[in-house]
């Protein structure tokens, strides 16, 4: 057997879900990360705070990381906008102190109104962002890009984040504002795009690095484009339903329980097929899940939910069929 970080020269790991969750360390996530001795990358969607500030609150929970060690998307942003905008040139923020500090290491001049003609608009969350940003933007976005009108970079096109009180609307809520407003769409340089996963890579150096995240669509499916190897961590967002379905690009290397599995033998399912029956079985410890055709059902439960949930996900993810033309067992539809 071997383990997810063999051959691995660094470690790319989301952070809500993943090594935190708001203002707490996720169990065991710290002292895995630290154990493990391989370099890390802290890659985080999050526009509204400065690679310093994600440092910062990194180091808070007894993490050695410092400002370089951040990789953020309007990091990769700026590499976008690079094409476009010349030496001191001026870009339209929307968004705030997560962007405008890294438009002004860039040498460009942070502007707010259309009306100072702007070379580009760069767009990212942040909690104070209302409707006269997005109308300033849609302002200076007017004309399209192959009539002569400016470029426009989105950091991310998450839908939601997670804040205090719950589920709020996400930068790609706002986006799709100025997209109905404008009838264009943006440049995209964060998760799950190639720019955040492409910059990680060359800042390190890295030949062979692993993305550690909780969300498929971001995490996961990000990484795959960019032929990364890729683990699933079962503390964040996405859970056993997600994965069961989920399409070929958002399907990981590996599924964990938490970080401390990072460096532990990690047990590949086993596949038999039984010819007299037609039905094939995968067995992960103890689990067992039996295909029998376009159906997937529990033969006998693992000593670990996640024996049982990484057997089911490699019936079903190996079939010959699509996930809506299966008939999966009630003991599947709980896991």
């Amino acid at each position: 057997m071997s383990r997810p970080t063999d051959g691995v020269d660094l470690l790319i790991l989301d952070l809500d879900g993943v090594v935190y969750k708001g203002r707490h360390a996720i169990p065991h996530a710290v002292e895995a990360i630290t154990r493990v001795g391989i370099p890390a990358a802290y890659l985080t969607n999050n526009a509204a705070r400065t690679d310093a500030q994600v440092a910062e609150h990194l180091t808070s929970f007894g993490l050695r990381v410092t400002a370089e060690d951040v990789v953020t998307s309007p990091q990769a942003a700026m590499n976008l906008l690079a094409h476009h905008v010349p030496d001191g040139g001026r870009v339209l923020v929307v968004g705030g102190e997560g962007l405008t500090s890294e438009v002004e290491k860039r040498g460009w001049q942070v502007v707010r109104k259309a009306s100072e003609e702007p070379h580009a608009v760069v767009q990212g969350f942040a909690p104070h962002v209302g409707w006269q940003d997005l109308a300033q933007a849609s302002f200076a976005l007017q004309v399209p890009l192959d009539r002569g009108g400016i470029p426009w970079v989105a950091t991310n096109m998450d839908w939601t984040i997670p804040v205090e009180g719950g589920i709020a609307p996400g930068n790609g809520t706002l986006v799709s504002a100025v997209h109905t407003a404008v009838s264009r769409l943006p440049e995209v340089a964060g998760k799950p795009e190639r720019p955040i996963f492409q910059l990680a890579r060359e800042r390190f150096g890295a030949k062979n690095p692993l993305m550690i995240g909780d969300r498929l669509d971001t995490d996961i499916e990000g990484a795959n484009k960019a032929r990364m190897r890729t683990l699933h961590v079962m503390t964040g967002v996405d859970g056993a339903k997600q994965l069961l379905s989920a399409p070929k690009m958002r399907r990981p290397d590996f599924i964990i329980e938490d970080l401390r599995d990072l460096d532990t033998d990690y047990e590949v399912p086993r596949e038999t097929y039984e010819k007299s029956t037609g039905d094939t079985y995968f067995e992960v410890g103890r689990a067992a899940v039996r295909r029998s055709g376009n159906r997937v059902e529990i033969v006998r439960a693992g000593d670990r939910h996640l024996d049982t949930v990484r057997a089911a996900c490699v019936a079903i993810w190996t079939s010959e069929f699509n996930i809506h033309g299966m008939h999966l067992s009630k003991d599947i539809l709980a896991l």
